[in-house]
This record gives C-alpha cells, structure tokens and sequence, in this order.
C-alpha cells in the first residue's frame, strides 16, 4: 500500500497476499489501531471498499509546511452545500442541485470537479441525458470517512416544515372541496330545469 501511494481496492489486497476479505478487514483493523494508539507519522485509512496509507492528521501542518509553499484553499459554503446535496442523494443532476440550493451551481460544480471530490456517474435516461454526480474516494478521504454510511444523519424536519407541510396540506384539502362543489353545481342547476 505504501508503494501504490493511492487507495488500493480490498479485492487485490485478497488477492496478492491470499487472504480472504474477513481475514483483511481483521489485520487491517488491528494495524489501524496499533498505529493510532503507537501514535505513528502514518494511518492506514478505510475508504469503502479500499485501503490506503496516509500521513497521521496530527502531523497535518508540519507537512504542510514542510512540503507545501501555501495553504490549501478551503471550501465555500455553496461549495460545502453543494458537495452536501451530492454525498446525501447521489448520484445527482446539475439541475437537481440547483433545484435544492435555488440556485445556479454550475461554477461550484466544475470547482468540486476539479478538486476531485465530485466525479460523473454516468447519464441520466431522460431527452437531454443530463450527467449525474457522485463524490469521489478523495471525498471520503477528505473528510475523515471510511465510507458515506459515516456521513451524519439529516436533521428531521423542523417546526419550519412540519408548518408549511401542514399548509399544505390545508390548501390540498380546499381546493378538493371547491372541485367537489364545483362538480356538484352544475348538476343541481339541471335537476331544476
């Protein structure tokens, strides 16, 4: 894993050390905790259906400084709301991005694209075949996960939408009633006639 530099898929893990996947899953847990608790310079990482070695977070900025000139740029937050939308209902369109954000996130996701955090998913079948977008292994990397089963649960609706549901609802229930007067009238009118 060292010399790959880059996540290394547990099927040829198995595969070149003839070890079946639970068997994997074991020492590769084993060794992530020895490093961690040993509180080595390296981490063996988890990403979802791969093992990478990376640098311990702890050592972050002196590796930064060491090998970087500046800082990496940090997200924005239609950056982050963005990348959001993508990790919760992936694979997703453009247009249902900016459906969610009302607004127009074309910039931000060429941005996530470019930084590798998003990659296309294929198309959609529908006239137009707009692409779809999932994140990316750096996604999980990026953000501390093994795999998007990690990602926090959303907020259940708050008192804000439990409202507007009930709005809603309120508004469906008059307009059935003024259609089911509306159907009603016309046939009484000829019943008198």
């Amino acid at each position: 894993m060292f010399a790959a530099g880059e996540p290394v898929a547990v099927e040829r893990l198995c595969l070149g050390l003839e070890v079946d996947r639970p068997t994997l899953d074991a020492v590769a847990q084993r060794l992530m905790d020895q490093y961690s608790y040993d509180r080595r310079g390296i981490r063996l990482v988890k990403l979802d259906t791969s093992y990478q070695l990376c640098s311990a977070p702890e050592f972050a900025p002196y590796i930064r400084k060491t090998l970087e000139s500046r800082k990496p740029a940090r997200l924005s937050q239609p950056a982050l709301e963005v990348l959001a939308v993508i990790a919760y209902y992936q694979p997703v369109t453009r247009a249902y991005i900016d459906q969610v954000r009302g607004v127009d996130s074309a910039y931000t996701v060429g941005l996530l694209l470019e930084r590798e955090l998003i990659e296309e998913a294929g198309r959609l079948a529908v006239p137009g075949r707009p692409t779809l977008f999932r994140t990316t292994k750096n996604f999980l990397r990026s953000f501390g996960l093994s795999s998007l089963e990690e990602l926090p649960e959303l907020p259940d609706s708050s008192k804000e939408g439990e409202q507007l549901t009930l709005e809603l609802e309120t508004a469906v229930e008059r307009l059935k009633a003024q259609e089911q007067e509306e159907q009603e009238a016309p046939v009484h009118q000829e019943s008198e006639l």
